[in-house]
């Protein structure tokens, strides 16, 4: 069984949690650069889409948001404010360098969301809506902060890239597969979906308003 080791997927989930909380934090301070926020305001930005999510997975949990059981975190959102003053103008030049930290960010919190909430006993669909909103809710508290319209809601597929990764993580748990196969599996998945849909511009069905 994929849990018959739970030291192991823990420390897992904590190198998980650690290297998605570096991408989302990335990912924020990027975004509240290209708005010319001060340094507080790109701090802010980047905690929030950094543990956002993950903290209201934990509420929803009923536990203590994994931030709060240390400080690595907050200092992980510290050096990713580092990276991006000291190499800023590298970042600018690469032009997806934020895109790419967001694609991270979002496959790899949705599979510490599904790991969590599995090894809590939840059933397999809490898991996936729990992934979906650690990997998802943070980037809609940015988005919401730097007055935008969550990109969840308006461009390529986002959110349901996180569900698809779960739908694979659970039926590879199904069939019994090594968890840090289908970690990778899933994590690439993910990461998949996401770049072929913005190469080729794929999106759900838009909602057609009442015709005036």
């Amino acid at each position: 069984m994929l849990y018959e080791n739970p030291e192991f997927v823990r420390t897992l989930q904590h190198i998980i949690e650690f290297v998605g909380t570096f991408a989302f934090a990335v990912s924020g301070i990027r975004h509240a650069a290209a708005k010319h926020f001060d340094w507080f305001g790109g701090f802010v930005c980047g905690i929030a889409v950094a543990i956002g999510g993950g903290t209201i997975r934990d509420v929803c949990l009923g536990v203590t948001p994994f931030w709060m059981t240390s400080a690595l975190y907050i200092v992980c959102t510290f050096v990713a404010q580092g990276v991006v003053i000291v190499f800023s103008r590298s970042l600018k030049r690469l032009d997806n360098a934020w895109f790419v930290f967001d694609t991270l960010g979002l496959a790899l919190f949705t599979i510490a969301g599904l790991q969590k909430t599995l090894a809590l006993g939840h059933p397999f669909w809490v898991a996936i809506a729990m992934g979906c909103i650690t990997g998802s809710a943070g980037g809609i508290i940015r988005d919401v902060l730097l007055n935008n319209v969550p990109v969840i809601f308006r461009k390529e597929i986002y959110a349901m890239a996180g569900v698809a990764g779960g739908l694979l993580y659970w039926l590879l748990f199904r069939l019994g597969v090594d968890v840090s196969v289908t970690v990778a599996a899933t994590f690439l998945t993910i990461c998949l979906i996401r770049l072929l849909a913005v190469k080729y511009h794929i999106s759900l069905p838009k909602l057609r308003g009442e015709e005036r």
